[in-house]
């Protein structure tokens, strides 16, 4: 019996780049403060015979000219063929060193958003041709829904966008919670409150490395008193802080957290804090890329990689990741960025296959009011997003609400994230630094 295959497989037509700006509060974090809008880019791959496949990633201009140079290189391309397309964009741009990541909260790479924009819209792709879901594609789901953890930032009051440090005095619920200050332990129990009855999160992060530590450690306390020791707690420093500090206060948090995210910078820190502490380590800033891994692996810098198929160049180079966790002993979970539903469901499809989940994962979600799928915004029940039905990622691109983001774009003046400068606006002389505790 022989089996006829075509001579040709589809091909790509059409390469569009969408950057857009979507309304964020004044969040506050180890880098300064968010601006009014976070940017975001939306690709569309068009088939030759108008299968549409897309994707989300954080914007930046240096990003969106690189997709530009990319255009060229992609359309006339199988969307089957990722392997080939991965060798062009890299004989293109050259492999990025993972100490290109920079110091802030945020990969500041290149490359390896191009690769993962155009990788998951390709599985997009893949997945309505042969009329299955992503995750599929990624080995099949472990799990129907996927758990998210309550993701808390210390916040001026203000609800982002025209509204920036003003506020809609009819919001209710989680929106007027969304909107109000959070600058101390009792605010921030506050927003916890009111982001878990909205969203049934059973587990909770703090994103610190705002203030002094004391006043960090004392908000995880009183999460923990409001709470109980039943829900899962997380501190996230971002780096912030010194060896002696990082044990100093991880040892007062040594049964109250679930795990320490960050607490300094770079594996040999991370390794000795690590040693000293009962606590389990996290990092999405010292390990983040494979060619942290074996250093990661021999000083024991931490226990839990937050992964991120943005940063970490796509979903399967993020199934890579999830052997290498298992080979060598570590858990794995998610960081999260600002983002709308296109990521969301790229990430829920990615966590659907992870095995061995223990940690929920990080969401920006609850932050971000704007939408760019058909339908609105994506669905928490319980505190987890049920793996979307449907071929591909599942979501459609509403094209009217890509418009207006997009006209938020042209109008906001931002072209590539930059917290030092926003918080300066608000405290004159304001610095980042790389170590400030």
């Amino acid at each position: 019996m022989s089996i006829s295959l075509p001579s040709q497989g589809p091909r790509i037509k059409e390469f569009n780049i969408t950057p857009i700006a979507v309304v964020d509060p004044p969040l506050l974090n180890a880098a300064g403060l968010h601006a009014p809008y976070a940017l975001r880019t939306v690709v569309e791959l068009i088939t030759d015979d108008n299968i549409v496949g897309i994707s989300e990633i954080p914007g930046n201009i240096d990003i969106d000219k690189a997709l530009e140079r990319s255009k060229r290189l992609i359309i006339g391309q199988d969307p089957f063929q990722l392997n080939k397309i991965k060798d062009i964009l890299q004989a293109e741009f050259g492999t990025e060193k993972p100490a290109d990541r920079g110091f802030t909260p945020w990969d500041q790479r290149t490359v390896v958003h191009v690769f993962s924009s155009i990788e998951v819209a390709c599985l997009d792709i893949i997945g309505k041709i042969i009329n299955r879901p992503v995750v599929d594609l990624l080995g099949g789901r472990r799990r129907d829904a996927v758990p998210f953890s309550a993701y808390l930032f210390y916040k001026y009051e203000g609800a982002g966008g025209e509204l920036e440090f003003g506020t809609d005095p009819n919001a209710t619920g989680w929106a007027a919670a969304r909107q109000a200050s959070a600058l101390n332990p009792e605010e921030i129990v506050t927003q916890a409150h009111a982001m878990c009855k909205e969203f049934g999160f059973k587990s909770i992060k703090l994103k610190g490395g705002v203030f002094d530590p004391r006043q960090e450690v004392d908000a995880i306390l009183a999460l923990h008193n409001a709470f109980g020791p039943d829900v899962p707690l997380r501190l996230d420093p971002n780096a912030l802080w010194t060896v002696e500090t990082s044990i100093q206060y991880g040892k007062e948090m040594e049964g109250v957290l679930e795990y320490l995210e960050d607490p300094c910078r770079g594996q040999q820190n991370m390794a000795t804090v690590r040693k000293a502490l009962k606590t389990p380590l996290a990092t999405n800033m010292c390990t983040t890329s494979f060619g942290d891994i074996p250093k990661a692996i021999e000083l024991g810098s931490e226990d839990i990689i937050l992964s991120d198929h943005h940063f970490w160049g796509g979903l399967q180079e993020s199934m890579k990741l999830t052997s290498v966790c298992e080979t060598f002993g570590r858990d794995l979970s998610m960081h999260s960025n600002s983002h709308l539903g296109i990521s969301l469901a790229a990430m829920v499809h990615l966590g659907a296959a992870i095995p061995n989940l223990r940690y929920a994962l990080d969401t920006h979600y609850p932050w971000q009011s704007d939408e760019i799928v058909v339908g609105g915004r994506l669905k928490f029940e319980e505190g987890a997003v049920a793996v979307p039905e449907g071929p591909g990622l599942g979501v459609e691109l509403d094209k009217v609400a890509l418009a207006k983001l997009h006209e938020n774009y042209l109008k906001c003046g931002l072209t590539k994230r930059d917290d030092e400068i926003e918080m300066q606006k608000v405290v004159p002389g304001w610095k980042f630094m790389a170590t400030r505790w």
